[in-house]
């Protein structure tokens, strides 16, 4: 199983990518982490997309796609592997292509995991963290017994600057610009697949597997 997840932040990607990735047995390539690791372990690419990283910058594409590449590679990708994060243009897309070709191996599913943007203007703007002990509270789905305090510690609970409701709409604005050709890109190719999430992570699951075809 091959597959690349897209779905907007907070959508609960990452969760279900969780789920694909034991229930199939398949490493779950998120391609921040491969970076990260890369400028840790102080590999050539590591130390090229360092100097972007370093000043803020986005790491160019020809760095990700060869990052990619390399992990791609690995022994444990031989019978599938699950994208997260990776492609986000088309430019990319078709590079990918071109490295799966090279590879000898193609994407079986594009999956997008959907959720009207108000559901997850909700769900991030309604987080609360403790800053103390970091255990996570929602305002209407997990409550705190004591408005503002930790349940756990005591400790006093705030809001990230990343989920405050101006950041989220931002990021939901740029994610949807950048993503919908994505989106338009494996439609026409006849790999994207949708599954709608749910309010519960067993729900929204059940429709990941359903959209891939495995009750």
């Amino acid at each position: 199983m091959r597959l690349i997840l897209l779905g907007a932040p907070g959508a609960g990607k990452g969760t279900q990518a969780e789920y694909l990735s034991k229930r199939f047995s398949i490493p779950h390539i998120s391609t921040g982490d491969i970076l990260r690791e890369n400028v840790k372990n102080e590999t050539e690419l590591g130390k090229k997309a360092k100097e972007y990283m370093d000043k803020g910058l986005l790491v160019p594409d020809e760095i990700v796609i060869e990052i990619v590449k390399d992990r791609l590679s690995k022994e444990d990708c031989k019978n599938g592997f699950l994208l997260d994060g990776f492609p986000r243009t088309i430019a990319q897309a078709e590079a990918l292509d071109k490295v799966l070709q090279e590879l000898g191996q193609k994407i079986d599913k594009v999956l997008n995991i959907e959720v009207p943007d108000e559901k997850i203007l909700e769900r991030m703007s309604g987080r609360r963290i403790c800053k103390n002990c970091g255990a996570s509270f929602h305002v209407i789905y997990r409550p705190p017994q004591k408005e503002g305090v930790c349940d756990v510690c005591g400790g006093e609970l705030y809001q990230r600057e990343d989920d405050k409701e101006e950041t989220v709409k931002k990021r939901l604005e740029v994610y949807h610009a950048q993503t919908q050709p994505l989106i338009d890109y494996y439609k026409a190719k006849g790999l994207l697949v949708v599954a709608y999430g749910q309010e519960e992570i067993a729900d929204t699951t059940k429709e990941v597997l359903k959209a891939l075809g495995i009750e």
